[in-house]
């Protein structure tokens, strides 16, 4: 699935929320994405412990990193990275296909990436694994707070097993309620300079 699909229709959903997609080349692995989001934030001023003084605008930028767990042999490295310098991982076990299934129904299953796939083009049958065809992302993006309240009980699930981040797991929904907040906060800002 390419992500920046989903999240630039929710992007277009939230059009107040200021959001910058970047995808990069090597971009479903993990550590490649975390040292590549720490440099771009260490750039803009946006890591942990920036010296850069930031502008009003800047002052509520965040940096996010999206992956996968999949097989990644340096997936927890990568979200160490992130965590190090101040960014969000949105991470997804096993695959970011878990958060699209929880736009649509529960989810708990310790399926490995292509059984989550697999569920998906069950429910999406314009889903294709092999990356031909992608669900209708505009369409899904209106039931994204059912999915985030879907991906909270999964998370206590986790946590109630001492496996916080286990299988099926996601925190993509901690990004978009982000992304949510943000449009509001600025539509509340633009209202307030109209009136």
């Amino acid at each position: 699935m390419d992500n920046p699909l989903y999240f630039s229709a929710i992007r277009k959903e939230w059009a107040g929320a200021l959001v910058s997609i970047k995808n990069h080349p090597g971009a479903g692995v993990p550590i490649m994405i975390a040292q590549r989001a720490s440099k771009f934030a260490k750039a803009k001023g946006l890591a942990r412990g920036s010296r850069r003084r930031r502008n009003l605008f800047q002052m509520r930028d965040e940096v996010w990193a999206v992956f996968d767990r999949d097989e990644h042999e340096r997936f927890e490295e990568a979200v160490s990275v992130c965590e190090s310098v101040g960014i969000g991982v949105a991470r997804s076990n096993p695959c970011f296909e878990v958060w699209l299934i929880l736009h649509d129904q529960d989810y708990d299953r310790p399926d490995g990436r292509h059984g989550a796939q697999s569920e998906l083009q069950k429910l999406r049958p314009e889903y294709d694994k092999a990356g031909a065809k992608i669900p209708d992302c505009e369409e899904m993006v209106i039931r994204v707070r059912d999915a985030e309240r879907r991906a909270e009980v999964l998370r206590q699930r986790r946590e109630d097993e001492m496996n916080p981040h286990g299988r099926p797991s996601t925190t993509v929904g901690e990004l978009t309620k982000a992304i949510r907040e943000a449009g509001v906060q600025s539509s509340l800002a633009a209202q307030a300079a109209t009136a």
